[in-house]
This record gives C-alpha cells, structure tokens and sequence, in this order.
C-alpha cells in the first residue's frame, strides 16, 4: 500500500485550535448514537476519516469484529451488503496512514483508534477504525499491561484505566485520535450482541456516519467536552 499523501491534509485540520468551531463525528447505529471529536494531535488521521465520512464511505459499512471487554472494528469496505457468515476484515482502500503517536492519548473507553496489519512501521489502515471498550484496571494488572507496551503509564492515565476502563496494551502500538464525547453505553450494547466465529455479530450491526462543523462551545454546553 502507498502511504497517504501529505497534501491529504488540510490547514484547517492544523488551525482547528484557533477556530471556534470543530468537526463532531456521529455514528450511528441500531443501537443508538455515538458522538465523537477527533483529536488536532492526529492531524492526518483526523482529515482522513472526516475526508471519508464526507465522502459517505462508511455509510452501511458494519462493526464485523467485536469483541466484549475489548473493542467494536468497522471500517471494511467488502462488509458493505456481505453475506451472512463471511469472513470479514481484510478489506482496506489503496494507501495506509503514518503512525501518529502521542503519549497523552490513550486507549481508555471510548477512544476511537485506527487498525493496521503488523506492518513494521506500524502505520494505520487507511480505513477500519476501533472503538474501545475494554475493562476496569486494577494496580495488580498494570505491570503486565506495561510489559506488553513497552511504555510506564502515568498516573493520571492509571486513574482512568481504573474508574473507566480501557485496554493499556495498545498504547503506543495503535494511534488513538479521537474519543466518543456521548453515547459510551452503545459500545456496551454493541458488545453484548452474540457473535460467530472470527468475532463477527450473528446480526448484522451496520453503521452511518455524518460529520459537521459545530461551535466548540456548543460541543462544551452539550456534551461537558473541553477542548
């Protein structure tokens, strides 16, 4: 795969701190709604997948791997009208997304992050994406967390792995870059859905997502996120 070109990214994607307004994903679901802001730390990321939603790409694409305490993954471009009991996941679009790692974003509930394959530059599918679920951490469980990572986690993150939950082994390994802001119990109930072999939903559970430009201080009144 030819790796996403530079000029995919827009200013507005790297002025989006100074402007008074930013995108507002929503995907949703049969199961409800999320609501999520991308983050500006992620700048090719975050162009890529508003660029996408623009475009209608992900509209009737399904979450075909979901996995409870874990992660919902959609994305798949071949998902779109699949056959009930085929095999999902190794569909992608024609270039992959350079690694942007940021120590400050991780892998707590509800972070949107992107899949790749064990490229060893770790770049990211240029399309199929994962919502965290994960679980609640106790401090017995982080030093195996941290030895998959390779990474100490500071304590605020501890705190957050603790009272929200999130899977620490990915940190550093996947690029989280952005968070679901409402509509966090849509993951659960996405999660509780009965699944068959290779962790596809026995119901097919498909997806729309709409992106717009709202007033940061909408997003602040409406949905307690600060930027």
């Amino acid at each position: 795969m030819a790796l996403l070109v530079a000029g995919l990214v827009s200013q507005e994607a790297f002025s989006q701190k100074k402007s008074s307004k930013d995108y507002l994903i929503t995907i949703s679901t049969s199961y409800g709604e999320m609501k999520l802001i991308l983050y500006n730390e992620t700048p090719k990321h975050k162009a890529n997948f508003i660029k996408l939603s623009k475009e209608h790409f992900y509209d009737g694409l399904l979450f075909h791997r979901v996995i409870k305490d874990f992660m919902i993954q959609g994305g798949d471009p071949t998902s779109k009208q699949a056959k009930s009991g085929a095999s999902l996941g190794e569909g992608d679009v024609s270039y992959t997304i350079p690694a942007e790692f940021n120590k400050k974003l991780f892998h707590k509930k509800g972070a949107i992050a992107a899949a790749r394959d064990n490229n060893p530059e770790k770049a990211s599918s240029g399309c199929q994406f994962y919502i965290v679920q994960g679980k609640r951490f106790t401090d017995d469980m982080f030093p195996t967390a941290e030895k998959r990572s390779g990474r100490i986690i500071p304590d605020d993150q501890r705190e957050v792995y603790r009272t929200v939950g999130g899977t620490p082994h990915l940190d550093m390994s996947y690029t989280v870059f952005g968070e679901v802001i409402n509509g966090i119990e849509v993951i659960d109930k996405i999660t509780a859905q009965p699944t068959a072999q290779g962790d596809r939903p026995l119901v097919d559970i498909s997806m729309k997502v709409k992106v717009e430009k709202v007033s940061k201080r909408k997003i602040l009144k409406l949905y307690k996120y600060s930027f």
